[in-house]
């Protein structure tokens, strides 16, 4: 019987199940979910396929599958854990990876530590104002700014939520704007450092998110609340990312942690419960578990 072999990493607690494919469309949505449960699978936010690249230079492609299986255009804190799987496949200690995703081709450096664990900076690519969205909750109108880092985001400053509130709000902006966003809450410390709490589009409340790290950084520097050609300390529930923005055409760079947390396999027989017939895997499956932690 075939196995599954993946590796999960974590970004600032945001967790990912790494997954070598020959394909980009190797594994399904009802798939992503089961292996994303944590109380019936592995549990994660997320599935990070790590397809062949497309792109000259690119070391691989990264295709994202959320926990509810949607398929969002890039995933600031999963391409730092690809950044750090492909360094340890292919032996990198310190160097630029490139790696294709659906928001386009982005360059990683990466400096590694016991090679289980790696500092990121990523080119983020150029974060773009795309208007307002005037929501209201118990009440009150509340406007966010609209940012795309090649996926969507609602930013708000200055308002405190509990997190029960940011879980409920977070839900009804997501299913208010047209294909879903990713929903900030921020509250700036300081010129250059913002707290925030992300509610994911297709995963809910996360520890971390680093396009809403990025977003939230470029909102902040068209509002005038934070400086451009700096670094910006955005600091999330599981921890600090640094972002800085470009004030000639608003190019993020983003640096922050990824690390392995284990390594594993599951059977195919599982994965095609889960959808009722037999799994598309086949022959795409790529390389074998080393149960390394």
């Amino acid at each position: 019987m075939a196995e599954l072999a993946f590796t999960k990493y974590e970004g600032l607690g945001n967790d990912f199940l790494v997954v070598d494919v020959e394909s980009a469309d190797a594994l399904g949505p009802a798939e992503a979910q089961l292996l994303c449960d944590r109380h019936r699978g592995v549990g994660g936010d997320g599935v990070l396929l790590v397809a062949p690249a497309s792109s000259p230079g690119a070391s691989a492609r990264m295709v994202v599958l959320n926990a509810d299986g949607s398929r969002p255009e890039m995933c600031g804190n999963g391409i730092r854990c690809v950044a750090l799987h492909l360094a340890r496949r292919d032996a990198v200690r310190e160097g630029t990876i490139r790696v294709d995703t659906d928001a386009g081709l982005l360059a990683c450096s990466v400096t590694t530590d016991d090679f289980l664990g790696a500092t990121v900076g990523v080119d983020m690519g150029r974060g773009v104002a795309v208007g307002r969205y005037l929501g209201e909750f118990r009440g009150e109108k509340v406007e966010f700014a609209q940012v795309s880092m090649g996926n969507p985001h609602a930013i708000v400053f200055g308002r405190r939520y509990s997190l029960a509130d940011i879980d409920a709000f977070g839900a009804q902006v997501n299913a208010a704007v047209p294909g879903g966003t990713n929903v900030e809450f921020a509250q700036l410390l300081g010129a250059q450092s913002i707290d925030l709490v992300v509610f994911e589009r297709g995963v809910g409340r996360t520890m971390a998110c680093g396009t809403g790290a990025c977003a939230t950084a470029v909102a902040a520097a068209l509002a005038g609340q934070s400086p451009y050609d700096a670094p910006i300390e955005v600091r999330l529930p599981g921890g600090p990312l640094e972002i800085q923005v470009t004030r000639a055409d608003l190019a993020v760079h983003m640096r922050g942690p990824a690390r392995l947390v284990f390594s594993g396999t599951v059977s195919e027989g599982f994965l095609s419960r889960a959808v009722g017939q037999p799994s598309p895997l086949g022959s795409s499956l790529l390389g074998s578990s080393q149960g390394e932690r």
